[in-house]
């Protein structure tokens, strides 16, 4: 069964920066659109971000447009999520998950095989 892996979280104080990987047991991750979501404790599980198969069409919260950024790379069935200028509001457990395309608004419902999840920290 295919399964998401994704890493790079950790203890970051506010300001700092993380790149989040989610790579993928076997190559398929070029098939399908990749969403980035993150949940804190006692919250929904809210859409991130998301990159579409080809790279040209992504999505991004509203709350980190111009801090992060989400890139692929198909050749080492990985998507990865650069995050810049970390802030108080951004730690949670941060997950990807496939789709067929990216959503005008991911929801979880429209997510298929999802990771375990990575934990991410901000604090001084």
């Amino acid at each position: 069964q295919v399964q998401l892996v994704e890493s790079g979280g950790g203890l970051v104080q506010p300001g700092g920066s993380l790149r989040l990987s989610c790579a993928a047991s076997r190559s398929f991750l070029g098939n399908y659109a990749i969403g980035w979501f993150r949940q804190a404790p006692g919250k929904e599980r809210d859409g991130v971000s998301c990159i579409n198969i080809d790279d040209a069409t992504t999505y991004y919260l509203d709350s980190v447009k111009g801090r992060f950024t989400i890139s692929r790379d198909n050749s080492k069935n990985t998507v990865y999520l650069q995050m810049n200028s970390l802030i108080s509001e951004d730690p949670a457990v941060y997950y990807c998950a496939t789709a067929r395309g990216c959503p005008t608004v991911p929801q979880v419902a429209n997510f298929g095989v999802w990771g375990q999840g990575t934990q991410v920290t901000v604090s001084s």
